[in-house]
């Protein structure tokens, strides 16, 4: 085996570097895009399969890790590499967190719109390997939609690229979507291109207690069909509630929620404007993970969102949840306590209800027993047969994240 001091960046793994208890026999902590090509063809040489790590945030979501060649850190790629504020696009490094890059992107009233629920320490390569979003995902989209541009790493450690630094760009394959969401199974992130949006400057969030989850259908449908830009259409339970968010100039926001409290009365519901200060307390708790709680990701068509609630309160069978999402898009984070039977049996459950191709139940966090007991992806349709053709495009020698994408490519 090649000697690990030859090879810049890499060391001898240790008790700190422990991801789900597992000790890393080497961890790498390149500084540049080429320490990262260096690495990652290193560890193919030598047959050595590598996990690829930002801030940890999402260490737990796939299935539970066995054992680890290489813990790829990207911690020191934490830069935003351009800013260009007049064509509203920024390209940044992997390793930096979406704080700091919407902190520094600020100085030009300019951010990227990505808020998920770990946005604090959240990486940028964490969040476009994952597609993480929040509320704002509504108005936004999530990071596929955001994205125009990607530097990566492949399975044999030659760097590749797709997209382009400018928002019209259609040349060649759509790279940069293709390796969102994939988990890290097809390259090692370096750097990604967004396109950017101008800072509001005023907000406001309407709130409406609800009596059942019909009301909660009934009431999103009518502001989904209605004129209204919302920024965030959130619900929770408990309590059940829907949260409309409008952020603009000031003179937009207070007419849209003008109109939307008048929308909300005349459809027979008692609306109200959170203050300032409520306002920021809604938005830091609403969905707030859940101390040993079992994270899934639902996701069904908005019109059978309150069936797929109604559904949870029947397989729960009265023991406690919580849930947040996206009320007009069907997408929302379930969170479980109970014995794990009953979590079994809540998951098992909504997924021979949502068949592929309308929706998913994806485990996104658990105790290892439980991952090692149900497929973390759930079924994923007549798509797996490609998926494991691009995987093996990418990384023919099973070198990158190996079993934690999507269908445990």
């Amino acid at each position: 085996m090649q000697q690990v001091r030859d090879v810049r960046g890499v060391r001898e793994g240790a008790a700190g570097d422990a991801v789900e208890g597992i000790v890393p026999r080497f961890v790498a902590e390149p500084a540049s895009a080429e320490e990262v090509s260096e690495t990652v063809a290193w560890a193919a040489s030598e047959k050595l399969s590598l996990l690829t790590r930002g801030a940890g945030t999402k260490m737990a979501w796939g299935p539970p890790v066995e054992s680890i060649d290489v813990l790829l850190s990207t911690s020191r790629l934490n830069r935003v590499v351009a800013h260009r504020h007049g064509d509203l696009t920024a390209t940044v490094e992997a390793g930096a967190t979406i704080a700091d890059v919407n902190r520094t992107l600020g100085q030009h009233r300019q951010w990227i719109p990505l808020d998920p629920y770990s946005g604090d320490r959240a990486t940028i390569g964490g969040i476009v390997a994952t597609n993480d979003s929040g509320p704002r995902r509504h108005r936004y989209g999530a990071p596929r939609d955001l994205i125009i541009g990607i530097d990566f790493a492949r399975g044999d450690g030659r760097l590749a690229k797709g997209g382009g630094i400018v928002v019209k760009n259609v040349a060649g394959y759509d790279l940069p979507r293709l390796l969102t969401g994939s988990f890290g199974s097809l390259g090692v992130i370096v750097s990604a291109t967004f396109k950017l949006y101008p800072l509001t400057v005023a907000s406001r969030t309407l709130v409406v207690e609800l009596k059942d989850r019909q009301e909660l259908g009934l009431l999103a449908g009518k502001i989904l069909g209605s004129h209204l830009t919302p920024t965030a259409l959130e619900f929770q339970i408990p309590p059940l509630r829907l949260m409309v968010r409008f952020e603009s100039i000031e003179a937009s926001v207070e007419q849209q929620s003008v109109n939307a409290i008048k929308l909300i009365t005349d459809a027979g519901f008692n609306g109200r404007v959170a203050s300032r200060d409520e306002e920021n307390d809604l938005w830091a708790r609403h969905g707030r993970p859940v101390a040993d709680a079992t994270g899934v990701k639902v996701s069904t068509l908005p019109t059978e969102l309150p069936a797929a609630l109604t559904l949870i309160d029947k397989l729960a069978g009265g023991a406690n949840y919580t849930a947040a999402g996206r009320a007009g898009l069907g997408v929302f984070v379930l969170q479980l306590t109970g014995t794990r039977e009953i979590q079994k049996t809540v998951i098992t459950g909504l997924r021979e209800s949502l068949p592929a191709g309308r929706g998913s139940a994806v485990l996104m966090s658990g105790s290892r027993d439980l991952r090692k007991e149900l497929p973390v992806w759930g079924p994923i349709g007549d798509a797996l047969p490609l998926m494991k053709a691009v995987k093996h495009q990418f990384d023919p020698n099973q070198v990158l994240n190996v079993g934690r994408g999507p269908g445990d490519i």
